[in-house]
């Protein structure tokens, strides 16, 4: 069933538990991410970056998430890192259920009047709204930012961001990083910072660049051919802990990347007589979805649904 991630997020913040909002560009990527959430009986939210959008067509991958109304769990449909007004705006009247405003490259009193004219938008159709205080470091589709640019979220100014400008859940930066190379050791976050926002802010906190860089699919990857580094993501231990200090969403992309390339690299070079592009791209949908449920399930979302 489509619902907004306003309504997924404050039962979430109610019961202190985080769900899993995934990225997809493709058809067997939603079909994962609906797969799992359905088994594991956990809402879930599907994501399309700008990038996403571009690649596939706003009409195609809507159409393609659109078949989560008709899974037996909450899902919500929502913009990743939204800078563009016009697009926001068709993925508001096109029928997404969220939508992110990603105001964090702008001036503190800049980012506040982008966002509420977004806010404005949204809410008259019943559209929940991600804002971004605070700059996550690392690159992702159409997002850069320098580590020198990375910005943390203060607390206090988090808490009057979000009074000014009536937005639903807010993403912030505590030191994770977009893309797979996130971390050379292991990763340290902020989570007194984290702790103090969570005192401050009463909406949904989000965490952005939150993938764990799981070491078994790299390794696949990396078997068949991928020319990666090992790099280090949030793992299970340190995710336990910013949910249990109060993070309710949480963005996965670069996890779901990495398993979709290790199932393809895997066949292609294992099994050379393959042509079918099911028989290509259906084991790489089952390592993402294996990657999702054990997501969903180190997040506490599992039976919330």
């Amino acid at each position: 069933m489509l619902t907004s991630t306003k309504s997924i997020l404050n039962k979430a913040q109610k019961g202190n538990y985080a769900v899993g909002a995934f990225n997809t560009n493709n058809l067997e990527i939603t079909q994962a991410i609906i797969e799992a959430a359905v088994e594991l009986k956990s809402p879930v939210i599907i994501q399309t970056s700008e990038g996403a959008i571009k690649y596939a067509g706003l009409e195609y991958i809507y159409a393609i998430n659109r078949i989560a109304s008709l899974s037996p769990v909450p899902v919500a449909i929502h913009l990743d890192h939204g800078k563009d007004l016009d697009l926001i705006k068709k993925c508001i009247d096109i029928g997404y259920t969220s939508i992110m405003i990603d105001g964090s490259s702008l001036e503190y009193k800049e980012n506040i009047k982008i966002t509420k004219k977004v806010v404005a938008l949204a809410h008259k159709k019943g559209v929940s709204v991600e804002a971004e205080l605070g700059a996550i470091a690392g690159i992702e589709d159409f997002v850069s930012v320098s580590q020198k640019d990375a910005a943390f979220t203060d607390p206090d100014q988090a808490a009057e961001f979000v009074k000014k400008t009536g937005c639903d859940s807010l993403a912030i930066a505590i030191g994770t990083s977009h893309g797979i190379n996130k971390f050379t050791k292991e990763p340290k976050l902020e989570l007194e910072r984290l702790k103090e926002i969570n005192k401050k802010v009463k909406i949904p906190l989000v965490l952005h660049g939150a993938s764990e860089v799981d070491k078994r699919m790299l390794n696949i990857a990396k078997k068949y051919g991928a020319k990666l580094k090992n790099a280090k993501g949030v793992n299970d231990a340190l995710m336990k802990k910013v949910v249990k200090l109060g993070v309710n969403k949480v963005n996965t992309d670069t996890d779901l990347r990495l398993a979709f390339d290790a199932g393809v690299r895997e066949i292609i070079k294992t099994k050379p007589d393959v042509f079918d592009p099911r028989k290509i791209l259906g084991p790489a949908k089952e390592y993402m979805k294996q990657i999702i449920k054990e997501r969903i399930i180190v997040l506490g979302s599992r039976n919330k649904a």
